[in-house]
This record gives structure tokens, C-alpha cells and sequence, in this order.
């Protein structure tokens, strides 16, 4: 095939007939950023409706000690995210690049280097998870009364985690491949396959936590197959093809320091769950932890919903960043700060004004209760600014700029919340656990948006002309 014809097919994938172009260039940039978001945003709002109902499966079919498990495996949950999403996250970012440039070899390559490096990240996470269970769920925070139920869910996680590397990889390859709304129907498979399994597992077999583990790992595995044989059909512009399988630095390292930034900020996520499910049990107990639990299912609720927003931002901003089209990359920054808030604030009115029906879908465990109920008012007190936050610092990381996506990334957890868990506990309680998470929310977002004016207004500033870092060379040159 020659290399006009390859450069005709990459043009006009997706494109209105008579431009030849490809529509994320050409589109209006809100139309693109419903088309695109819009998915995304119901694939993580399904993922995460999906996490709450297993949450409500074993709250009514397990019991409290059962949803005070399930917090107490949150920093695992974020480890294996940490690990397999740097992989997913930047090898996303620099695909929609090279689409931009059109360059539609090195976007396979891309595809092969995912695959490759979240099968590794899968099986030494497994392997070496499985011989530290014990002793990490006992650091995070688990007791002689959870830690067999804390043991049994994560076990069939940890050792299908291959499977759910994989998928959490090749669909976000498929989003930024120009694939939406099948991204969205791989996350719909997962979860739907999770629904009709778990409360078949926990009480018709009564299988407990390990039945509620191991359907999401069927849902996972189910997903992942699907996302293979898309990515296996010679009609797909990104696809598996000899020769995209052998790993090569010159992809693999934008791959990973685009993806420091999730790593960090799912790392720094595993030590918050870690200190505050240590402070929830001094001042409150296990019932406190387990609440905890619950909140922490609400609020991701609609934190994943922002995250599904950023997932459609970015190939809008990479691809229009390849092309050069910096004023669009600007408006789509603009429509997604706006976009965040919404999204953010309608979060806040949820938690301020329907804390006791949200709380009453997991459990109704009378003291559980009253305690969810305060700590979920508390702690989403100033949650509409979560939203832009956000998108900033996928703004940077879709731009290449992983040193600042990095320091917006991790400071809400690293730089603020850590010391507002430390030190607010030893003058409110109780109170003080729940409290840090707020006026961390604050600190970061004042942060945030320092440093988002700073970039277009500072003469200084490395992104006021919305300049990436160089791109990553074409494997070719990698001793091809």
C-alpha cells in the first residue's frame, strides 16, 4: 500500500466526505465535546454505579463488616489502578498525537506498546500481591473482624489482574482511536456482566465477598476479550499488526511520563485511604470506616463523572494539538472547565440535600447510618470545586506537559490532604477526619487555577502558546 493511500485512509477515517478531514479538527468543539464526553462520562458513570451496587449487594447481603471490608481494600483497588492506568493514560495521550500528525503506523505502535507493557504491570501486580495480601490489608487498616472478608474480595481481583490491566488499557486506546461510544459499550458489558453475577454469587450461592469479587472480575475478563478482537479486525485505523509487539523506548518512555501523573495521583489516593481509614478507626471505629466506605462510593459517583469528561477532552485537545490548531485546543479547555463545575456542583446539591436517601441504598444499620450521613455532608461541602480541578490538570497532561499535570495531580492528596488528616483529627475527632477532605479541596483548587492563569498570562510561561514537548520520535528511528 503506498503511502498516499495510507495517508488518504487516516484523513478521511471518520471525516465528512467532502473535507477529507478528520472531524476533530473540523467540527464544532462543543458538538465534539458532548460526541465525545458524553460516552466517557456514562462509561465511568456506569463503572462507578456499578462499584455501588456491589457495595448495596453486600451491605444487605454480607453485612456492615462486609462494607467496612470493602474500604478497607480501597487502597489496593487504587494500586492496581496506579499501576495498569499510566500504561492506559499516556499511551492514550500520545496516540491521539500521532493521529493529529496522521501518522498512522506509529499509532499502532502505540496500541502494540499498551498491550504489551499492561501485561507485564498485570502479572507482576498479581504475583506480587498475592504472596502480600495479608500483611498489606492488616497496614491498611483491617482487624480480626474484617480481615477474612477484606481477603476473600480482593483475591479473585488480584489474581485475574491481567485481565483487567488489559482492558483498562485498550479502551482508553479505543477512545482516543475514535471510538467513543464503543468504549462507553465496553464499560456498559463490564458492568452489566457484574450486576447479574453478583447477587447471584452472594445469595443464591452465598459466596460473600468472594463472590462479589469474582464478578467483577468475569465482567472485566469479558470486556477485555471484546477489546482484543476489536483491536484484532483488519478494518479498525488502530490495530494489532506484526511488528507493533516489541517494545521501544522511544514510545514506551512519553508513554510513561505522560502516565506519572494518574500513577502519582493513584498512589497518593492509596496512602489518603490508608490514613484516613486509620484515623476513622480511632475516633469512630469500624462503623466509621464503613461509612467511609459508602461516602467514598458516593463521591466517586460523580468524581468518576468528571473523569469521563476529561477522558473525552483529551483526544479533542491531542488530536487538535497534532494538528496545530491551538484556538480549538483553548476552547475545548474552556467548555471542559465549564462543563466540570456543573457536573460538580450537581454533586454538591446531592450531598447537602439528600445525604440520609443516598446513605439508605447500602444499609440500614441505624448507627452506620447517622454516621454516613454526617461525614457525607461534611466532606462534600465544597465538592463543586473538585470539577475544574480536574480538567486542569488534564488539560496539561493532554498537552504533554506531565511535569505540571504531575504537581496538579498529586497536590490535593500529597501536599494538602495528608496534613489536614494529620493534624484537624487531634482538634475536631471525628469531624476533623471528615473536614480534610473539603478545605483539601479548596487549597487545591486555588493551586489549580494559579497555575492555569499563570500558563496563558506569563510571558515565561512553557504553555501560553499551548507549546508541547517534543514529540516522540517515530519508532522507525528507535533501531528499526
Amino acid at each position: 500500500m503506498s503511502s498516499d493511500t495510507v495517508h488518504n485512509q487516516s484523513a478521511t477515517h471518520g471525516a465528512s466526505q467532502h473535507s477529507g478531514l478528520n472531524p476533530l479538527e473540523t467540527r464544532p468543539v462543543g458538538k465534539l465535546l458532548l460526541e465525545y464526553s458524553i460516552p466517557a462520562i456514562l462509561g465511568m458513570t456506569i463503572a462507578s454505579i456499578n462499584q455501588i451496587i456491589s457495595s448495596m449487594f453486600i451491605g444487605h447481603g454480607v453485612g456492615a463488616l462486609g462494607l467496612t471490608a470493602l474500604g478497607i481494600t480501597f487502597p489496593l483497588v487504587n494500586l492496581l489502578v496506579a499501576f495498569c492506568q499510566p500504561i492506559a493514560i499516556g499511551g492514550a495521550a500520545i496516540c491521539s498525537i500521532a493521529l493529529g500528525r496522521k501518522n498512522l503506523p506509529e499509532a499502532s505502535q502505540i496500541l502494540g506498546q499498551v498491550l504489551i507493557l499492561e501485561i507485564i504491570a498485570g502479572v507482576l501486580f498479581g504475583v506480587g500481591f498475592y504472596f502480600l495480601l495479608d500483611p498489606l490489608l492488616v497496614f491498611f487498616g483491617a482487624t480480626a473482624n474484617t480481615l477474612y472478608y477484606a481477603r476473600e474480595y480482593m483475591l479473585a481481583l488480584i489474581v485475574t489482574s491481567p485481565a483487567a490491566f488489559i482492558m483498562i488499557g485498550l479502551n482508553n486506546v479505543m477512545r482516543a482511536s475514535g471510538h467513543p461510544r464503543k468504549a462507553m459499550i465496553t464499560a456498559l458489558f463490564s458492568a452489566l456482566v457484574n450486576c447479574i453475577l453478583t447477587p447471584i454469587f452472594v445469595f443464591w450461592l452465598n459466596m460473600g465477598m468472594f463472590g462479589a469479587g469474582i464478578a467483577v472480575a468475569i465482567g472485566q475478563g469479558a470486556s477485555c476479550f471484546w477489546l482484543l478482537h476489536h483491536f484484532s479486525r483488519p478494518s479498525s485505523i488502530v490495530r494489532f499488526q506484526k511488528g507493533v509487539y516489541r517494545l521501544r523506548r522511544a514510545l514506551v518512555k512519553p508513554i510513561l511520563a505522560i502516565g506519572t501523573s494518574p500513577f502519582l495521583l493513584n498512589v497518593g489516593g492509596c496512602l489518603v485511604v490508608i490514613l484516613l481509614n486509620r484515623g476513622l478507626l480511632t475516633y469512630g471505629g469500624d462503623l466509621a470506616v464503613g461509612a467511609f466506605g459508602i461516602i467514598n462510593r458516593i463521591l466517586l459517583l460523580f468524581a468518576m463523572a468528571c473523569v469521563g469528561l476529561g477522558q473525552g477532552l483529551q483526544p479533542i485537545i491531542g488530536y487538535n494539538l497534532g494538528a496545530r490548531q491551538f484556538n480549538r485546543v483553548k476552547l475545548a479547555l474552556k467548555y471542559g472547565l465549564l462543563a466540570g463545575a456543573v457536573m460538580t456542583m450537581a454533586g454538591f446539591l446531592a450531598f447537602q440535600l439528600a445525604p440520609g436517601a443516598l446513605s439508605r441504598c447500602f444499609t440500614d444499620h441505624t448507627d452506620l447510618l447517622a454516621i454516613s450521613v454526617n461525614g457525607l455532608r461534611i466532606t462534600g461541602a465544597l465538592f463543586f470545586l473538585v470539577g475544574p480541578q480536574i480538567v486542569t490538570a488534564v488539560y496539561f497532561q493532554s498537552i504533554g506537559r506531565a511535569s505540571i499535570a504531575v504537581l496538579l495531580s498529586v497536590s490535593r492528596q500529597m501536599l494538602f490532604l495528608i496534613p489536614c488528616i494529620l493534624l484537624l483529627p487531634r482538634w475536631f475527632g471525628l469531624d476533623g477526619v471528615w473536614w480534610s477532605l473539603p478545605v483539601s479541596d479548596a487549597l487545591a483548587f486555588l493551586l489549580s487555577g494559579f497555575v492555569l492563569i499563570w500558563s496563558f498570562c506569563s510571558p515565561k510561561a512553557p504553555a501560553r502558546h499551548v507549546v508541547c514537548a517534543e514529540p516522540p520520535k517515530n519508532p522507525s528511528d528507535d533501531g528499526q
